[in-house]
Formats: structure tokens, sequence, C-alpha cells
């Protein structure tokens, strides 16, 4: 099978984090003059991304657009290098020193950015936006603001969270102020993830659906149909006030077209009738768009990777041997190729992938290696010792069900991990869904899945965001979509070492704290780590000025048309 492994320079483009010649924010960010302002950015995807709540919706895909439309206090640097993994200030005038030990964060926040309806951002409309995280269940209010004075009560009982002595504004000042529990040294972060974005403080205090909020971006949307797509144009009360944070865009238009399958849209963007395609690019497709249209093909490191989450709270895989066996037989090679290839992917053992401080440079499950003889790395599977396993579960024989998207690559994926459950001992067999559906079905419990494949994407560059969001005892919310520990997994003794670790201002203390977290996470196994991940971009020919973030990818605002 073709694969970009097998293209000159594609292995190395993989490493660059901006090819010469990339673009950045410069001046004062506008585009206004700009030869290359105007026209029609046009966007594919197979399917919707869910809800366009934008502190709901926990998809890459809408992380992606809501980057370009909404804004916190704070944000990541728009810029195509590794500092866009930096906080900047963004509806804030800077970025605050933290107080009282890390308890205490003192913003103010920016005068005379408005929403697209005209209406001016105020700390009425901050403070409100913070207590809806809560109100409407937002799938990080826990995980990432739990630590506000108050959160607990709000996350008790929602509809009447106003956390209290936790969150205080003054309108004559515009100073909004943050009282935390305990220090947080990711605070800032975590209020530059999207889910903090600022709102007005009329929004409901339910999933906005299909209804667009007001954004403060340069873009609006015009419509939108979950079935057909969205079209966005630029907001007529944006104005720059933060190259850095948010740029002006070039596109006039965003287009964004739902329904074209993976591979007709690599062919309609590598015809021109479309600029850029969400999905992944199919395997049997690669060698040909390495060979043939090498300058439309952007290869960029990326903080994620493909794992398998196994449910522990039903059977078989709530018998810790039995999601060890399936740690063992994962042959990381297998999926590395079915990925794409060693240009684009790699065997993962632990669940932090590297380059993030915390992340273990070793490996328990492999040939010859244990939870307390790690190996150095990954070495092949092991399917004897995973059929051991099995048998000594008393699990042999159980009828299991892998729940996978309906892509051409994961649907490979997933039919390979079929034969492999069977091939230890179980009654496999794989359930497709739409990408829309799959990332909330998985997570639900009243779906009764036992085994799944997912990818996960890093929130900001931290253990945290694989380990405490994925493990974390107050991610797991049984009965909704919105319970990213979909393991539903929780281990007291891994919790303590997570909390530690982000109160922890040294970060060789807090890496430590993320290591141990890691090891336990490793030794109960509530899922298999596959894969780290590189990213596969296919743009048009007509696309210019490409530009990509370590977050959020291709960042929409910032390419232009020819």
């Amino acid at each position: 099978m073709a694969a970009l492994a097998a293209v000159p320079g594609y292995a190395a483009r993989a490493q660059d984090s901006a090819p010469p010649g990339s673009a950045r924010p410069v001046g004062d960010g506008q585009t206004l003059g700009s030869p290359h302002r105007g026209g029609t950015l046009r966007l594919t995807a197979s399917s919707s991304g869910g809800t366009l709540d934008p502190q709901i919706n926990y998809t890459s895909e809408y992380a992606q657009l809501f980057t370009v439309l909404y804004d916190g206090l704070l944000n990541f640097r728009k810029a195509d290098d590794r500092t866009s993994d930096e906080v900047v200030p963004d509806l804030a005038e800077t970025v605050p020193q933290p107080e009282d030990g890390g308890r205490t964060w003192r913003f103010t926040l920016r005068q005379g950015v408005r929403f697209s309806t005209g209406q001016e951002v105020t700390v009425a409309d901050v403070a409100a936006s913070i207590r809806r995280l809560f109100r409407v269940g937002s799938p990080t209010a826990g995980s990432f603001y739990g630590a506000i004075v108050g959160a607990d009560i709000c996350l008790r009982d929602p509809a009447h969270c106003t956390l209290a002595g936790g969150l205080k504004v003054d309108p004559a000042t515009r100073e909004v102020v943050f009282h935390l529990s305990q220090p947080d040294a990711e605070f800032p972060q975590k209020l530059a993830f999207p889910h903090a974005s600022i709102l007005p403080a009329n929004m409901p205090d339910h999933d906005l659906g299909n209804v667009p909020a007001p954004t403060t971006g340069p873009y609006r949307f015009i419509s939108y149909d979950p079935d057909r797509g969205a079209v966005l144009e630029r907001n007529p009360f944006f104005h720059v006030w933060s190259a850095d944070a948010q740029p002006d865009g070039y596109a006039d238009h965003i287009r964004y077209d739902f329904g074209l399958p993976d591979e007709a849209a690599v062919t309609a963007v590598e015809n021109g009738q479309y600029d850029w395609m969400f999905d992944m690019k199919p395997l049997d497709r690669l060698g040909e768009l390495g060979a043939r249209h090498t300058r439309q093909v952007h290869l960029r490191s990326l903080y994620g990777f493909y794992y398998v989450p196994m449910n522990v709270n039903i059977p078989p895989f709530n018998n810790r041997m039995a999601r060890q066996a399936v740690n063992r037989a994962l042959d990381r090679r297998a999926m590395t190729i079915l990925y794409g290839g060693a240009a684009v992917a790699g065997p993962l053992c632990t669940m932090v992938p590297p380059g993030i401080s915390g992340a273990l440079d070793e490996c328990a499950h492999t040939v010859g290696a244990d939870p307390d003889h790690p190996a150095p790395s990954w070495r092949e599977a092991d399917l004897e010792g995973a059929r051991r396993l099995v048998t000594a579960s008393g699990t042999a024989g159980q009828k299991v069900t892998v729940v996978v998207q309906n892509t051409a690559v994961e649907m490979s994926m997933g039919v390979w991990l079929r034969n492999m459950l069977q091939a230890i001992g179980y009654d496999a067999s794989v359930k497709p869904l739409a990408h829309s559906v799959q990332l909330g079905y998985i997570q639900n419990t009243s779906n009764h899945v036992q085994i799944s494949l997912s990818d996960w994407f890093a929130d900001y560059p931290s253990a945290s965001n694989f380990l405490d969001d994925l493990f974390g005892c107050e991610n797991f919310h049984p009965g909704t979509d919105n319970s990213i520990n979909i393991a539903g997994y929780c281990n007291k003794e891994a919790q303590a070492a997570m909390d530690a670790a982000k109160q922890e201002t040294d970060p060789a203390r807090a890496a430590e704290l993320w290591a141990q977290a890691g090891r336990i996470i490793t030794r109960d196994s509530p899922a298999a780590p596959a894969i780290r991940i590189n990213y596969i971009d296919l743009v048009s020919s007509r696309l210019g000025n490409y530009f990509y973030t370590d977050l959020y990818h291709m960042i929409f605002s910032q390419v232009w048309i020819q």
C-alpha cells in the first residue's frame, strides 16, 4: 500500500514547526488594503460537528471554527510556529500574574469590543459566561474550572450557580477577579480554551444546538444547517484589538459544506471545488497526494493520538486483566500502517504523547515487559500473553462490539481491532457510526459501549489534557453525551497525584506527579494508547499563505484565496 512515508521529504517536513515563508501576524493584524483580502474560503467535512454552543462542543472540528468566531479573556497566540502554544491577552488587557499563592487572578476587560450584534462586551457578560459553563453542563466545567470558589456548589446544583465568592466583577473599573479554592498553575490556559468564550449575558442556560451565538471574532454566522453546512461572513463590528490573539481575516466569506465522504472530498480539493477538507485522508490516496499534489499537502507535528477506551464498569472490561490483554495484543505497528505509515504516525505506549512534560519514556505492555518491568519502548504485540490474560480473567468467549467512526481509516482500524479481539478469545464485531454521532455516543453510558476507537488532541500542551481529561473522576458523567472519561475510570490514588500536579507551580515536581499518575493508569489499563499522529492537511492549489497552529491547525482567518 502506498503511503506518504514513501515520498521523499515528507518525514522531514513533519518535524518543521513553521516552514520558510510561513506567515505570522505583523503590525496591527488588519487585512484591509491587502491584495489578498476577499473571496470565499470553501471548506468541506463528511458531517457537521455537533452543537454550535462553544461552551459545550468538544470536537476538534468546531474548535477550529470557533477560534475565528469567539474570544475569551485569554487566547493562544495565532502564530505559525511553536509560540502558538503561548497564552496571550485577548478580551483582557494583560495576562495577570497570580496572587495569593496562585489562588487569585485579576483581569481588566478591554473597552470597546463588541459582539456581532453591536452590543458592547461588559464584565456582566464575562460573569454570566463563566457561570453558564456550570449551568449548561460544559464537559470541562469540573476539570478546568472546578477550582473556582463556589464551583463545587455549581456542580451539584447547576441551575442555581452563582460562583459566590469565586467570581467578582466591577463595572466601573472593568475588573474581573477569580478566587480559587486551591492554586491552579494552568488556569490561564483553561481560560484560553474555547469553552471559556465570552457570550452575551442573555444567552439561555441550555445547549444552543443549531442556533449560533453572537460572535466577537472576525466572522459571524449567516446560516447553519447541520445536514448541509454553514455560511459565515465578516463581523461588521470586529476590529483588531490584539494581532496576537485575534487578527483580521482575509476571506470575506467562509462556506463550510457537510456530507461529502472522505474519498470524494480528496478529489474535490484536488480539483479545486473545495479549498480544504476536515476529514482524515484515506490511506489509498496518500501515495497519490505525495506524488502528484506535494505542494498542496502540509504535514505538521501534532499533540494528538489514537487510543482505545474500555468501559471499566461493564463486562468484559470491568476486569483489569481483560483490559491489560487488549493493551498487550494491540499491534501498534499495524495501527501505524493503517493510519498512513511512519511519516504520519508511530507506536504510542503511554497516554501522554512525546514532547509534553510528564510523558513516560517507557512501555509496560509489550513483549518481555510488564507494569513492574517496563521496556524502554514498544517492541511488538504479545498475543500469547494476551490470550493467557483473557483466559485467567474468565471473560473468554464474551461478545464485544467495537464502536468506530465510519471513515475509511477508522473503519480499517476498527476491523483490525475486531480481528485482534477474536484472536485473543472474544466474539467481536464492529459498529460504525457517523463522525457527528460517534463521540457523543461512546461517552454516554446509556449506550453500554464496551470498547471504542477515538482520537484525542490537546486543549493545551499539558499532561493534564490527557490524563486528567480522559481519566479524571470529575469527568465521568453517567447518562450524558458530555462524559469525556469514556472508560468511566476513577482511581483515588491516581486522582490524588493528578490533583497535586495541577496545583504544583514547580514544573519538575509537576512532571514527577504526572508520571506517577500515568504509571497507575498504565497498570489499570482503562484504555490502550495506540499511535501518536502527525497532521496531514490537503488544500486547493488556489489557497495561499497556509497558516498552522499546534492546537487549532489551519487558521481559517489567516489563509487567502488566490
